[in-house]
């Protein structure tokens, strides 16, 4: 039996950078319709290599089988705001069954906070030790709960973070719902918007748990 958990935020207009407004209507046009306008890295998204110019690898580049594979699921729930994540936050217990082309999810419970300053501001980081880490062992794709991997508000860290991860690493960023799983071993699959030259978009994200 499969269990199947929606791990994607629902895009709103609270969302900085997302807006859906009425296009048509069925009373008038015979049918309903919506715009919808979004800043490629809001919301539950994926990130391209392109996004800080460590490669030419655009979004729709990227092969589909980096975006589906086995991940363990981290409780990194003791993280401060504005903590960092090292590589000892990962048992040894999933270290000992860990095998290159994994994947890692941060459960942080930061999720709790979207929609606030706090969501932006204060989130919990990927070390550079857990980035080089990931490259490494041949992390197939990191997920994380809050905006990004790495403090937004520090430019020199936010890019070298993304630079070590996208040497090879898939980022995930803007995760929820993670304490729906009752597995720490799960089938991911998160599937970005295929948006030409992308630097990044947003993305449907779901775990499967099997019994």
């Amino acid at each position: 039996m499969n269990t199947i958990v929606d791990l994607t935020l629902n895009f709103t207009n609270d969302f900085t950078g997302f807006s859906k407004e009425t296009s048509k209507i069925i009373e008038k046009d015979g049918w309903n319709a919506s715009t919808l306008t979004f800043y490629s890295h809001c919301g539950t998204h994926m990130d391209a290599p392109i996004h800080f110019n460590v490669s030419n690898q655009t979004i729709d580049k990227i092969p589909i089988s980096d975006f589906v594979g086995k991940a363990w699921v981290i409780d990194a729930r003791d993280v401060v705001s504005k903590g960092l994540i090292y590589s000892n936050h990962i048992p040894e217990k999933i270290l000992e069954k860990f095998s290159e082309g994994d994947s890692l999810i941060f459960w942080t419970g930061w999720s709790q906070y979207v929609n606030t300053q706090k969501y932006r501001d204060e989130l919990p980081r990927i070390s550079e030790e857990l980035a080089n880490w990931c490259v490494e062992n041949k992390v197939k794709m990191i997920g994380v709960e809050p905006p990004s991997v790495a403090d937004v508000n520090n430019i020199e860290e936010v890019t070298k973070i993304h630079e070590v991860l996208l040497k090879s690493v898939v980022i995930i960023e803007g995760l929820t719902n993670i304490e729906a799983l009752q597995s720490n071993c799960i089938e991911l699959i998160a599937l970005p918007l295929k948006i030409s030259g992308g630097d990044g978009a947003p993305a449907r994200v779901i775990a499967i748990e099997k019994y």
